[in-house]
């Protein structure tokens, strides 16, 4: 016999897949959509605490940009390695069934693309390419990675990586480490992603706005919204009187502002959702 709980996460999803049914869905994704494929989530329930690296602490301290670039490069060895989910699968369905009309994510993994999602904006950028920060020169990540080995053979040897939301990860003793260049120029190098500290780029946030704009729905899943662009987004939804929907274990900023708040696993809700309104 089916428990209280499980008739009323039913009924949940039975209220949301009615909302949706016939009309266009924008999807916010944030790092609660990646857990499953094995990426940490920065604010979850158990989530250890963590202080990101700001762009000022590394576009002003090279002791700081040597630590960075050393965990950044042995997490993206990992974060690399991740693949989508039920839950990034699911998605693309539904986008290719036309209920979806394309994903925002502040996720830097490219899970979503891999996936199958045609229209996707990454708010926060992505951990695949590097710029450089003098010439503008745009490389591989798997170049700069390659860069990286050959001058520090020493970081294949670490036996424990801990791995973060954003492809960085622990790593002590930095001292010797050298710093990848620019192969044009020499110039300091950047992953394509945002920092903590830094705006999403103006014409990036356009394309994310313009895509909740053509919707006639928002749905959140796996974000805290705590971050300001995820906000931003929220709120042109109920501006423009748009029913909203936020997924995610735990509270959000987005909870008051919801037509339905379901506190549930993203994969699990996404599929139960994609059952009652794909044929």
């Amino acid at each position: 016999m089916a428990s209280v709980n499980q008739i009323d996460a039913a009924q949940q999803i039975d209220a949301v897949a009615e909302l949706m049914r016939g009309k266009r869905t924008a999807v916010l994704s944030g790092a609660g959509i990646s857990t499953d494929s094995g990426i940490p989530d920065y604010r979850g329930e158990g989530a250890p605490t963590r202080t990101p690296m700001t762009v000022q602490d590394f576009l002003g301290d090279e002791g700081k940009r040597k630590r960075y670039w050393a965990g950044s490069h042995l997490g993206w060895r990992l974060f690399s390695s991740a693949r989508p989910n039920a839950g990034h699968r699911t998605l693309a369905r539904l986008e290719g069934a036309g209920l979806v009309t394309g994903v925002v994510t502040q996720n830097v993994d490219g899970l979503h693309r891999q996936a199958g999602s045609g229209r996707v904006v990454e708010l926060h950028g992505s951990m695949d390419t590097v710029s450089c920060l003098d010439c503008g020169q745009v490389f591989a990540r798997q170049a700069i990675a390659e860069q990286l080995e050959a001058a520090n053979p020493w970081l294949g040897q670490s036996d424990a990586v801990r791995l973060a939301p954003d492809g960085d990860a622990d790593v002590e003793e930095v001292d010797r480490f050298v710093l990848p260049v620019c192969t044009v120029c020499g110039g300091r190098l950047k992953p394509d992603v945002v920092f903590f500290g830094e705006l999403v780029p103006a014409a990036r946030f356009a394309q994310a706005a313009a895509l909740v704009a053509r919707s006639e729905m928002l749905l959140v899943v796996g974000s805290s919204l705590t971050v300001n662009s995820g906000i931003r987004l929220l709120e042109q939804a109920r501006r423009r009187r748009l029913p909203i929907v936020v997924v995610n274990r735990g509270i959000t900023k987005g909870d008051a502002r919801a037509a339905h708040k379901l506190d549930a696993g993203v994969s699990e809700t996404l599929a139960a959702l994609a059952e009652r309104l794909l044929p």
